[in-house]
């Protein structure tokens, strides 16, 4: 009888660790992914990451940042996705196509491309997350699609007020956002 049990119990869990794996496939064949390699500009030293991660329709960012100056950096979309200026500035403007006026991420006005200000640590690592449904990875919605733009990181904070921009200065890190 304790074989019995014995046998009963390990189908039962060989049984919830097949469904576990087949749904964790699942999940992960539904999801779009992006990402943006930061490289530096402007004479910057900068590094990063910027992942995107689409389920459900909402979207995930996380963008990791290394050897920055300490103190707050402005992270924004821009328009094309293209680094090849030596000071970002082949990428355009803000990703803005509502045509809202430039602002503090979800107030009540903001472009798409206004991610807000990543914090940076005195050893130049800074890190900031983002999740919205106003965003999609190769969708056919232009409003929303963020394939083929960049992301820059500028050399100081957005102040969620100075029109266009954020009077952030100069583009410090650029990478073009491409599925992966």
């Amino acid at each position: 009888m304790k074989t019995y049990s014995t046998i009963i119990i390990g189908l039962t869990v060989g049984l919830f660790y097949l469904l576990a794996i087949h749904e964790q496939r699942v999940f992960e064949n539904n999801v779009k992914k992006a990402t943006a390699i930061i490289v530096a500009k402007s004479n910057s030293q900068i590094n990063g990451i910027v992942e995107f991660r689409e389920y459900n329709g909402k979207v995930q960012m996380k963008a990791v940042i290394s050897s920055a100056s300490q103190g707050d950096h402005a992270i924004h979309i821009h328009v094309n996705g293209d680094c090849n200026s030596q000071d970002g500035t082949s990428a355009g403007g803000h990703w803005n196509p509502t045509n809202e006026p430039h602002g503090k991420w979800k107030t009540a006005s903001f472009h798409r491309g206004d991610i807000g200000n990543i914090r940076v640590n005195e050893n130049g690592k800074g890190s900031i997350t983002r999740e919205t449904d106003l965003w999609c990875i190769g969708c056919e919605d232009e409003q929303k699609n963020i394939l083929g733009k960049a992301i820059i990181i500028h050399q100081g904070p957005d102040d969620f007020s100075s029109q266009p921009a954020g009077a952030a200065g100069a583009r410090i890190g650029c990478g073009e956002i491409v599925q992966n």
